[in-house]
């Protein structure tokens, strides 16, 4: 009971938010950037170690500036990712634009399932949007981890089904994937893979912004075995709340290398990354493990 209350409390609030035009949304969001950057600081030591540690070249008032670029796009991201509660197919489309479609529909034509790689930057939760430029796929699946919240965790899958993708938790993927590769299924999946690793598992290093980095090759491990084909979004931030999602395939660059598509990747999401920093998911403890 106290479960779905919590849920109808979430749902009524974040529903009433998601009402509002986008001009107030940004208001809002302003508001948040006060409160959460300028007032709790959140997070701001380990955001500030990141920083150092990634871009020992900048001096402080750059690092100062990219922080502040985060706080705002962190922000940004709390109501635009509200806002999906309400969004039409219209007003995706006129602020999200996407390049490469084709890509994946020659893949899908082929017989090969896709693995689709991005990052925590900018707005990730908008990417489900790129279902609309492909047609093959016969559905499009994301990778999530459950919240602890379940309340909390009901809300955030009604909010990431808005462009109907199918959400499978961490745990299950491997077997899920494996099923639908058997039953002869046409689907494209996401796997969100700038995570932390644990160190205490996984023992694939590699250097990623300045720093040796463990990595978790799970998502190539299942594409061997569905025989999958591997591409990359990049993300580019036109203005604010418009958004350019671009379709790239992965092409190792030495392929005797260990996880030859996850090292390729990182390359390219650290590329992306250093084109305008502050849009990476700075809060996250990504090195806590040395």
């Amino acid at each position: 009971m106290r479960e779905k209350l919590r849920y109808a409390l979430y749902r009524g609030l974040f529903g009433a938010i998601a009402l509002l035009p986008f001009s107030l949304l940004y208001v809002l969001s302003d508001m948040l950037y006060c409160i959460i950057g300028k007032g709790m600081k959140y997070r701001r030591n380990v955001i500030r170690t990141n920083l150092r540690n990634s871009f020992p070249e900048k001096s402080d008032a750059e690092l100062r500036a990219i922080e502040k670029d985060f706080y705002h796009q962190f922000t940004d991201n709390i109501v635009e990712t509200i806002k999906l509660l309400n969004m039409s197919d219209r007003e995706a489309d006129k602020r999200i634009e996407v390049v490469g479609g084709e890509i994946v529909d020659k893949y899908i034509d082929e017989g090969h399932p896709v693995v689709l790689y991005l990052g925590h930057y900018a707005n990730w939760e908008w990417v489900p949007a790129v279902v609309r430029h492909f047609k093959k796929p016969e559905f499009c699946a994301q990778v999530y981890k459950p919240q602890h919240d379940h309340a909390f965790d009901r809300l955030m899958l009604k909010v990431r089904s808005r462009f109907n993708p199918v959400s499978v938790p961490q745990k299950q993927v491997f077997r899920t994937l494996i099923r639908w590769r058997n039953e002869g299924r046409k689907f494209i999946t996401g796997f969100i893979s700038d995570h932390r690793a644990n160190a205490d598992v996984s023992h694939h290093r590699t250097t990623f912004l300045n720093q040796i980095t463990p990595f978790s090759p799970g998502g190539e491990e299942i594409g061997k075995r569905i025989n999958a084909a591997y591409l990359y979004l990049d993300v580019e931030k036109k203005s604010r709340g418009h958004y350019r999602f671009t379709i790239k395939e992965i092409v190792p660059t030495d392929m005797e290398a260990e996880s030859p598509y996850t090292r390729r990747y990182l390359e390219m999401l650290e590329e992306t990354i250093r084109r305008r920093p502050g849009l990476w998911l700075w809060s996250h403890r990504r090195w806590r493990y040395k």
